[in-house]
């Protein structure tokens, strides 16, 4: 994937719906330099790209300058490595299709790559986390939204026209939650940081039960786990459903296209046993089995904003060096 590259840097920018982090990172994986800023603060897509551009410039500057990087990275939901855009993203501030690559090359004078979530981050675990040496396997990624990528034979597969892996908008229940693509009963309104607080709410909504969870004004899914790991039954019971519902999706998607191993990512991931375990139960007793491999469920070993600026930096890696200045 690097082969033949002279410069030994890229920048690798991670989108999320809350905060934006960017990073240098050299050939290696080693994150030489970062910042980061609300991405809220920010609703203007023109006036973000120029926000953007001007912190990445000045953090170029700063460390080594421009002749140091072959190429910028970004890792946004909804993002289509394909055409460059952000498409139509449910979770973003900016609606429709945002030619967010020509923005930003344009402004920085260099190649940029955008890609969704998913994408990115199964190159960064490939490239340098859990999935190295793995050449069949798919990274689900469960915050606010619920993303995947499929790598087949040692190769993303992004389909036509780079939508492929979009598990979070598969229908689970017909008619069910509304999601925010417009469609309802998508695997995201249940098995996402969202979609869980949902699921807390119906439950403390139509039970008397008493639960560590009725105590929070804002509950977060963080809370939710750290009550699990406290012994409440109705916090447990939420990723009980959760997993359930997840573990079948999953085994859909494995009787499908076989693959060695899901990777989970994300903040949810960090559920660990409480999500993971009635996951396993529920893909074991739907799941169609080729052979008599069984396919594993790994967590990534990475931390969240390692695994997010790796896989923009990973994500930068795959397009053709480009410059205004040659």
């Amino acid at each position: 994937m690097i082969q033949g590259v002279t410069k030994s840097r890229v920048v690798g920018v991670y989108i999320g719906a809350q905060t934006t982090n960017y990073a240098i990172v050299d050939v290696r994986g080693n994150i030489i330099a970062q910042g980061e800023f609300p991405t809220q603060d920010h609703p203007d897509i023109s006036e973000f790209t120029n926000y953007l551009s001007e912190r990445l410039m000045m953090l170029m500057e700063e460390n080594g300058g421009y002749d140091s990087i072959h190429s910028v990275g970004i890792s946004v939901s909804s993002g289509n490595f394909c055409t460059g855009h952000i498409e139509n993203s449910p979770n973003l501030p900016w609606k429709g299709r945002v030619p967010l690559a020509a923005f930003m090359r344009d402004r920085l004078g260099m190649a940029v790559a955008v890609g969704n979530n998913a994408h990115a981050r199964s190159l960064g675990e490939h490239t340098y986390g859990i999935a190295h040496g793995i050449n069949d396997f798919v990274v689900i990624t469960m915050g606010t939204g619920l993303g995947s990528c499929l790598f087949s034979n040692n190769h993303p597969h992004l389909g036509k026209n780079g939508f492929a892996g979009e598990i979070g908008h598969v229908c689970v229940k017909p008619n069910g939650r509304q999601c925010g693509c417009g469609s309802k009963g998508c695997l995201e309104t249940y098995c996402s940081e969202r979609g869980v607080l949902c699921t807390a709410r119906t439950f403390m909504d139509n039970s008397d039960a008493p639960s560590l969870m009725r105590g929070c004004d804002n509950l977060t899914s963080q809370q939710i786990i750290d009550f699990c790991e406290q012994g409440d039954q109705m916090a447990i019971k939420v990723f009980q459903v959760t997993g359930e519902v997840l573990g079948v999706a999953l085994a859909n998607y494995a009787s499908v296209i076989n693959p060695e191993a899901f990777i989970f990512t994300g903040s949810l991931s960090r559920a660990g046993k409480w999500l993971i375990d009635p996951a396993r139960k529920a893909f074991e007793a739907n799941v169609f089995y080729y052979t008599d491999s069984p396919v594993s469920f790994l967590v990534s070993s990475l931390s969240d904003d390692e695994r997010n600026l790796l896989g923009a930096s990973a994500l930068a890696w795959e397009v053709q060096e480009y410059s205004l200045f040659k």
